[in-house]
């Protein structure tokens, strides 16, 4: 079964960006949130994905992503994802032979920078490249329906 294993870190400084080998800009839209459970529709530039994630248990959960036709995720994206779209650019790091991920995001959530390793396994090591702040897995405050949610509100 694929599992999703990691870890998401506040940025500490803008040191990473001398480091980002490529980037992309993503769109996403939750078609479903349940109990910790989602169903995302996702832009990867002109790509599109279906992912479906299961309950996080510790850092890890289910997760299965298909790709469909871009025709169709603009259509969830627009008549079936109840809460706001969501835009980023992720950069892709390579940090002491690490890969990590920073997105910056745009729009609603605008001054949002965090980084994310995914790991092979829940107990992984990992390097702390000087960019990196405090982290915050599992921090229900980083959460992006919660992110969304106190945006919403101010």
């Amino acid at each position: 079964m694929p599992k999703e294993i990691e870890r998401k870190f506040l940025v500490a400084n803008d040191l990473w960006r001398a480091q980002v080998l490529r980037k992309v800009n993503l769109r996403d839209g939750l078609v479903a949130v349940e109990d910790g459970r989602k169903v995302r529709i996702r832009f990867y530039d002109d790509r599109a994905t279906l992912t479906v994630k299961g309950k996080r248990i510790g850092i890890s959960r289910d997760e299965f992503e298909y790709e469909i036709p871009a025709t169709d995720a603009r259509i969830m994206l627009e008549q079936h994802c109840d809460s706001a779209i969501l835009e980023k650019t992720r950069h892709h790091i390579m940090a002491d032979g690490q890969e990590w991920v920073v997105d910056e995001y745009h729009g609603l959530l605008e001054g949002v920078v965090l980084a994310e390793i995914e790991l092979p396994s829940e107990d992984a090591a990992i390097s702390s490249p000087p960019w990196l702040g405090e982290e915050v897995t599992g921090n229900d405050d980083y959460r992006k329906t919660n992110m969304v949610r106190a945006r919403l509100a101010s």
